[in-house]
């Protein structure tokens, strides 16, 4: 079990704790930051900025030189898929082919509103994620020296997509959500890796069977499509540091509560503990066939979690 840092980066995190928090994770042993791709704050609109995922990834590839870096995810309705696969490809030649992309349909309407994005329907933004996946595939491939498409929502003609990714075949392409059938479907063809979110080991148990009657429908082998959760993650030394972190979360939140009550409501698809609890968790999360954890971190300023955790959990979730 590999652990990752999630970044809600909507949530008021500013360049200079992202370059913190990039740092913490070089030092602690993670895998891996990935960053939420969003425009406006859930919670505090008026309060709390956001910079741009990709503009930060690759600004933050010079200020690492281990740690991978990515989406999760990037919604269709943001980009076109060439100008995706194009700043995909900048931030892996800045971060020396450290760079993972995830993808998604796109959920949170009123940011689209509020930016003047369009914000068509489920069932065309599903349609814009399949073509998309396929360009910006095609476009990483060193096999096609020139990619002509045309569908139903983009057209490209002749087009010369030079350089190519610096990793070899691509970078690593995740997609995110519940593993139904069709998206099941969907990332058989074109992912590399499936993330699922807020759920269960049983859930994510049925997703990994899922994504792997898909594979053989497809004549795919199973095990090279991976999957990933990402979960909010509340981890202490002891008890009393525990419910010290969960104080600063719900202070952030604006919650004025019993600390003891909150950290009881969070349910099993939450990651939360003293090391050895996590540690039981992510087991569960191994045997159900979870290969990486994004453990989403609400208090941005808190480093000394990352630091608990890189002592005392990563070390051993690396044997589940």
């Amino acid at each position: 079990m590999r652990v990752c840092l999630m970044i809600e980066g909507q949530e008021g995190v500013t360049w200079d704790q992202w370059v913190a928090l990039a740092t913490a994770c070089e030092e602690h042993g993670f895998d891996a930051l990935f960053r939420s791709d969003h425009y406006l704050s859930f919670g505090h609109p008026r309060e709390w900025g956001t910079l741009d995922a990709w503009a930060t990834l690759n600004a933050l590839a010079s200020h690492t030189s281990r740690i991978r870096l990515g989406t999760l995810v990037s919604p269709v309705t943001f980009r076109h898929p060439s100008e995706l696969a194009k700043v995909v490809v900048t931030a892996d030649y800045a971060s020396a082919g450290r760079v993972e992309l995830g993808m998604g349909a796109g959920w949170n309407e009123p940011e689209h509103r509020a930016y003047g994005f369009p914000f068509p329907p489920m069932p065309e933004r599903f349609g814009m994620l399949r073509e998309q996946l396929e360009i910006v595939h095609r476009l990483w491939d060193r096999d096609e020296e020139e990619v002509t498409f045309s569908g139903t929502h983009y057209h490209l003609e002749g087009c010369h997509a030079l350089p190519k990714p610096l990793q070899d075949p691509h970078p690593t392409l995740i997609l995110g959500g519940g593993a139904r059938k069709g998206a099941a479907r969907l990332a058989a063809r074109w992912a590399d890796e499936y993330n699922m979110n807020f759920v269960p080991p049983e859930e994510c148990r049925g997703g990994r069977e899922r994504l792997s009657a898909a594979c053989e429908a497809i004549g795919r082998e199973p095990s090279s499509l991976h999957l990933s959760l990402m979960t909010n993650t509340l981890v202490g030394s002891d008890g009393k540091d525990l419910q010290s972190r969960a104080v600063q979360l719900m202070l952030r939140r604006g919650d004025s509560g019993d600390p003891a009550a909150f950290l009881a409501d969070l349910g099993p698809e939450r990651i939360a503990g003293t090391p050895d609890r996590v540690l039981e968790q992510l087991a569960a999360y191994a045997k159900a066939g979870v290969e990486r954890v994004m453990m989403q971190h609400l208090a941005h300023d808190d480093l000394e979690m990352l630091a608990v955790i890189g002592e005392q959990v990563i070390p051993e979730a690396s044997g589940l």
